[in-house]
């Protein structure tokens, strides 16, 4: 494994990138495939299809326990805690088309408003000019969502969100992009929810809700507990 910590904006969030962590990545997207065709997302605003990974999932969930034992070392000394609680796995796949996009999924997101909470994000397929972004919102400089600052980002985003189209691509007059990572086959990248992102989706990336063909990703959520 290589990894690397980037630190993105003016809050020099800590980023992890480790790349060639898991090695047999076609037995990874082979056991995706056998877990198709996934379900619609719920409950978030993800533009697309995602199968949670329980233990009933046999391989597949002993496949996140592995890549979270993995990268473990780099949680910890990136984000300075000794452990973390294990909140949620699942593949997932973007698959909706840039025109069927709601305002909310337009533009950057967070996930969680407390700093301990982190994304491990694996990617599994080729899909290139692919990635994850970070972002500042220009009209208030929020880099990372908070308690204290959550609806004064809320507001500023729904004053802009009328006005976006398709998939953000890189800065636009509402965000600005402070940090980027790019996709690759067998890279991790781990960052607090909080920090404004998005997925890097090409227009000519193919929209597919085969595991074999489209954007193919865990999106991994854990708890760091000090």
């Amino acid at each position: 494994m290589t990894p690397r910590l980037l630190r993105i904006g003016a809050s020099q969030s800590p980023v992890v990138v480790v790349d060639d962590v898991m090695g047999d990545v076609p037995a990874i997207v082979a056991m995706a495939a056998a877990l198709a065709p996934f379900p619609p997302a719920s409950g978030n605003g993800y533009p697309g299809v995602r199968r949670v990974l329980t233990p009933a999932d046999g391989a597949g969930h002993g496949y996140a326990t592995a890549l979270l034992e993995a990268v473990a070392p780099f949680i910890g000394g990136a984000f300075a805690v000794d452990r973390f609680d294990w909140i949620e796995a699942s593949f997932s796949m973007i698959t909706a088309a840039p025109h069927t996009l709601s305002p909310a999924q337009r533009m950057p997101h967070f996930d969680s408003t407390d700093l301990g909470y982190l994304a491990v994000l694996h990617y599994l397929s080729d899909t290139p000019g692919s990635g994850t972004a970070f972002y500042r919102q220009r009209a208030t400089n929020i880099e990372r969502v908070d308690a204290a600052n959550r609806d004064d980002f809320l507001a500023a985003a729904r004053r802009v969100g009328a006005a976006q189209t398709g998939y953000i691509a890189g800065s636009d007059t509402a965000y600005e992009r402070i940090g980027m990572v790019q996709a690759r086959v067998d890279r991790v990248v781990i960052y607090q929810g909080s920090l404004l992102h998005s997925g890097i989706i090409p227009p000519d990336m193919p929209l597919s809700a085969d595991p074999r063909i489209g954007r193919l990703t865990a999106n991994m959520f854990v708890q760091a507990r000090p």
